[in-house]
């Protein structure tokens, strides 16, 4: 069973962690079979489950049932679970209260984004608490209607120095992983070596401590829009295609169900 120790000694022998995204218990399976590290409930599942255009209309509640099918299906990865849009922000009690549903539904601990004040003082709660906590700097998909869409971070001298200070504060308030999402290589090569806990990377450059993908876009079951950092290990919503259309006219020909699919 992997476990966050697991994670932090590959970062510290420098062996890679390998993550992806999971929403139901068949995936989550496969997934833990294949030997990845860690899987995220994502609130990605707003766009490539629920097919909203962002993540903000994802719930507690969606998460805490997703997180559930992905415990039930996942027996070796560590789970992690996103803390959906808001759920850390109208009060320190009502975020221990929502990481601590997704904890019952079976995640091993959580996703928060940003690090601003309160966020870090949630946080810190958190941990204090015993809540495992990771956090999510760069491109936050949270705050996309305040960057104005997927806008990657860190471009300038003044962003790239408030993500490394802010990385070393999330260190500071006890997160045991940091994803880094859509900032430049060198500044998240810069950060992988100045902070002691493991980095996860997504389109963050080849030297952060582990990499993620959302499952649907390497996969290639969502083909609405390919960022460039994704890479398609598979076309299977294609091969899905083709086998519907071959079942269709298996039954329209009065192929199947044949003797053999008959009592």
């Amino acid at each position: 069973m992997i476990s966050i120790k697991t994670l932090q000694e590959r970062k510290n022998s420098s062996d890679k962690i390998v993550a992806l995204t999971a929403y139901d218990a068949i995936m989550a399976s496969i997934f833990s079979e294949a030997g990845v590290d860690l899987l995220l409930v994502g609130d990605s599942m707003g766009n490539v489950v629920y097919g909203f255009d962002t993540t903000i209309p994802v719930t507690v509640e969606m998460m805490e049932y997703h997180t559930r099918a992905v415990a039930n299906g996942a027996k070796n990865s560590l789970i992690l679970a996103d803390m959906p849009f808001a759920a850390c922000h109208e009060s320190v009690g009502e975020a221990i209260k929502n990481a601590t549903k997704l904890l019952r539904a079976g995640a091993h601990g959580v996703k928060v984004e940003g690090a601003g004040d309160f966020t870090i003082s949630v946080i810190d709660r958190m941990v204090e608490a015993g809540i495992m906590v990771s956090g999510h700097l760069g491109f936050t998909p949270q705050q996309i209607n305040r960057f104005g869409g997927n806008v990657v971070q860190g471009r300038t001298d003044e962003s790239a120095t408030n993500i490394v200070s802010d990385a070393k504060k999330l260190e500071k308030a006890g997160v045991s992983l940091l994803f880094l999402e859509m900032v430049p290589e060198e500044l998240a090569k810069k950060i992988t070596e100045s902070i002691s806990i493991p980095t996860i990377g997504i389109g963050a450059g080849k030297y952060c401590d582990g990499q993620i993908l959302v499952s649907y876009d390497a996969l290639g079951l969502f083909t609405k829009f390919k960022p460039k950092f994704v890479k398609r290990y598979a076309s299977l919503a294609d091969d899905i295609r083709d086998a519907v259309l071959s079942y269709k006219e298996d039954i329209t020909k009065g192929i199947f169900p044949s003797n053999e699919n008959s009592f």
